[in-house]
């Protein structure tokens, strides 16, 4: 049975500061978050005329400036995808003083320069167009009609040999008609037109796309199936919202509602200040009476499985896995709901039976899956520590939270 979720979108005071907080809610459970200091916005997925500033061979990257004293890691495995600015001669190797076109590709964190790339994404609703591969793909998540149908809509985009950018199929677009994935594409070549054929002639640390508020991202890259509406008490926000989903997919406004009720405001209605104070927490109660820790250190997270107050009656192992299995689903919430990322490694209660073993493998990956940022189970270690890794995009909720002390 699908999980229809909400997308809510709110002004509130935090740590003393207004801001804006976005949250998905599946049946009334808060799964991610996103605050944003009023007048703040992120760089991630800025395209930028930059500067490359000096290229460290030892550790096989580049720095690269995209404004005065802004510093970005750039690896070099992606140098021959540079798109230089008008008047480079020659393809001579990336070197110190080249303008070149990047995208931020990943937030500062923990003290980690932000990264850019030269592989620009156009994204959309639907399709993503990309400077660096110059294929044509689709998501795996959809399904073998969905595939076949949408692949002659596009094949001969696809096919078209001059064209110098690829193209990639989102999930969303199994529920878009030919007219909406046409009329994107247009809007996604118009973009492309203006950042990268045009953008080449800007001057050096010119802003050559920006992307939209952070909330708009959220509607955008919202799982549209299970998207049963989207709230909001800011009537900018409604208004903006209502005028991007009239022009991209139009039978998709009647989903915006707008909240308006003086005596309860929409982010006590759904609960964020109690979300906002659950990321803040080291230790999450389970409904079982286990409970789990959730430590970040500067190489890994850390998660530990306990089983507190847990009176099951069966024996030791089976208490052990029903308690390991609740584990797995909320720590698969934890990491969206908190923005973890990078290498996890989680300390499950040690169970005997290797066909329990497996099950936990495998429900914790199948969990992965239907997070939007990619993760994968790796292994169980001899020592019983399933590892596991998870994309690191943007940081982690708990920084913003810290930088509005």
């Amino acid at each position: 049975m699908r999980k229809l979720s909400k997308l809510i979108i709110s002004a509130m005071e935090v740590k003393g500061r207004e801001c804006v907080v976005c949250c998905l809610a599946e049946e009334g459970q808060v799964m991610e978050l996103r605050v944003e200091p009023l007048g703040k916005r992120s760089s991630l997925g800025n395209i930028y005329m930059g500067q490359v500033e000096n290229l460290a061979s030892n550790i096989q990257a580049a720095f690269v400036q995209i404004a005065p004293g802004e510093r970005c890691y750039f690896p070099l495995s992606e140098a021959e995808h540079v798109i230089y600015a008008s008047g480079r001669k020659g393809n001579s190797a990336l070197r110190p003083g080249d303008e070149i076109l990047v995208q931020v590709s990943r937030d500062a964190m923990k003290g980690k320069l932000p990264a850019v790339t030269s592989n620009l994404n156009f994204t959309g609703k639907y399709l993503v167009l990309t400077t660096g591969e110059k294929k044509f793909g689709l998501s795996n998540k959809l399904c073998k009609d969905d595939r076949s149908r949408l692949s002659k809509w596009l094949e001969e985009e696809a096919a078209r040999p001059e064209k110098e950018y690829g193209l990639i199929v989102r999930t969303n677009a199994a529920d878009a008609s030919k007219d909406e994935i046409m009329r994107e594409l247009a809007y996604l070549r118009s973009q492309y037109v203006k950042t990268v054929v045009n953008g080449r002639s800007r001057t050096c640390f010119s802003l050559l796309y920006e992307t939209e508020p952070f909330y708009m991202e959220a509607v955008r890259d919202v799982y549209s199936r299970d998207l049963e509406e989207i709230v909001t008490d800011v009537p900018e926000i409604r208004d903006r919202i209502a005028a991007y989903l009239e022009e991209i997919s139009p039978e998709e406004t009647g989903k915006v509602r707008f909240y308006d009720d003086g005596l309860l405001p929409l982010y006590k209605l759904y609960r964020i200040e109690t979300a906002l104070e659950e990321i803040q927490r080291e230790k999450i109660w389970l409904n079982s009476g286990g409970f789990l820790v959730i430590q970040q250190t500067e190489a890994f997270v850390s998660i530990d499985v306990n089983s507190g107050k847990f009176t099951g009656r069966k024996k030791a192992e089976e208490t052990y896995r029903k308690i390991n299995l609740e584990a797995a689903r909320e720590i698969a919430r934890q990491l969206r709901l908190r923005n973890l990322s990078g290498i996890i490694l989680i300390d499950f209660i040690n169970m005997e039976n290797p066909d329990h073993q497996d099950e936990l493998f495998h429900v914790l990956q199948k969990l992965l899956r239907k997070d939007p940022v990619k993760g994968k189970a790796v292994d169980i270690t001899p020592l019983h520590i399933l590892e596991m890794t998870r994309k690191k995009v943007r940081r982690p909720v708990i920084e913003d939270l810290r930088e509005l002390e």
